[in-house]
């Protein structure tokens, strides 16, 4: 298997054993973000759609730099520590995303890493 290892500075550093996304022929595995912000690697500050926000700029970055973008995605997993956030999910979604949608999943979760109230990870296929 030839894997590649993606990695950018526009999108948080690991903050623990994983890479930012690995690539296997035209598949793209991005890791889940929380919405840390690069720059500081501190919580972006604000309610939940400022997170999720973050969560979905973080995700573009390292779409970019596997040679991809957020339209690339067929698959999203959208974890939530409470699942009455989720319509706020589908509005910023709705500014990252164009038709037609990746599939997605939402999963309800008790705790996220630093107190995330959302964390997504995705599956990209390029061309």
């Amino acid at each position: 298997m030839n894997k590649t290892i993606i990695s950018t500075t526009d999108a948080p550093q690991a903050i623990g054993t994983y890479s930012q996304a690995v690539r296997v022929g035209d598949t793209v595995y991005l890791s889940g973000q929380i919405p840390l912000v690069p720059a500081t690697m501190q919580m972006v500050e604000g309610d939940i759609a400022a997170q999720v926000r973050q969560v979905f700029e973080n995700l573009a970055a390292v779409a970019k730099a596997a040679g991809g973008s957020l339209n690339d995605c067929v698959k999203v997993h959208v974890f939530l520590t409470d699942l009455v956030n989720f319509p706020v999910v589908n509005q910023v979604m709705a500014e990252f995303f164009a038709e037609p949608y990746p599939a997605r999943a939402a999963i309800g979760v008790a705790a996220l890493p630093r107190g995330a109230e959302v964390e997504v990870d995705a599956i990209m296929v390029l061309d």
